[in-house]
């Protein structure tokens, strides 16, 4: 039988009553339609899942009981970063959503030479908050408890003047990228992976990136697009020096 898993974005404690959310209440009265002392299990990102029984259901809030936590051990030993491109519309939604399912602990949505997105700072919050929702779902349904980091959305230039020497592998799908995925060698900082947005990365993108130490990651003879080649890179990464 299938377990619901909902995530809710406050602290969670054994042995204790819980009101949920009222994004969280709503969800899982309204549209999984679950009554009182159906099992559901909890989680806020902390690496524990809580389980627990709906106590009542009523039109404004949903009270739950919370019983001993567990971690499901389910996190991938390898450390990715997935810095993407921000790709259009919801083929980013669908890099977030997979790449959340593959194992990736970070995130990060960046502007390069080629983005076809601009984002003010209004709209570049409402997406982050969406994104994060993205991966908070993802999170749900492959049953990981812990919750990739997304941060905001920030020029290539911006986030390689904030990395630090923290022996991280430096990857970039490139073209004519020469390492190849099973030679790889990671240590305990893992890895960063830069994917362009659809129109590839620039002259002065990838400049940039040889400038900050990052190597140029070969993934086949085929062009991929943006939304399938981070992906694709990730599984290949996580099948060779991870857990799939």
């Amino acid at each position: 039988m299938r377990t619901i898993r909902i995530h809710v974005d406050q602290p969670l404690a054994a042995a204790s009553e819980l009101n949920l959310p009222p994004q969280a209440g709503e969800h899982v009265a309204r549209v999984l339609r679950m009554s009182a002392g159906d099992p559901l299990t909890l989680f806020n990102g902390d690496g524990m899942d809580y389980p627990a029984t709906i106590l009542t259901v009523g039109k404004r809030e949903v009270t739950v009981q919370v019983y001993a936590a567990h971690s499901p051990a389910n996190e991938s030993p390898l450390r990715l970063t997935l810095a993407q491109g921000i790709a259009r519309g919801e083929k980013m939604d669908l890099i977030v959503q997979k790449a959340t399912e593959l194992g990736v602990t970070r995130i990060v949505p960046l502007l390069t030479e080629r983005s076809e997105v601009k984002l003010d700072a209004t709209r570049a919050e409402k997406r982050l908050a969406h994104w994060r929702a993205v991966a908070a779902s993802a999170c749900e349904q492959s049953g990981r408890a812990c919750l990739p980091e997304v941060v905001a959305a920030q020029p290539l230039q911006t986030w390689l003047n904030g990395l630090t020497n923290d022996g991280a592998l430096r990857l970039a799908l490139l073209p004519d990228g020469t390492k190849q995925a099973r030679a790889l060698h990671f240590g305990n900082a893992g890895g960063l992976l830069v994917v362009g947005p659809e129109g590839g990365l620039g002259e002065r993108d990838v400049a940039v990136l040889r400038d900050a130490g990052f190597n140029g990651l070969q993934l086949g003879p085929r062009i991929l697009r943006t939304e399938t080649a981070g992906l694709a890179a990730l599984a290949a990464l996580q099948a060779l020096h991870g857990d799939l």
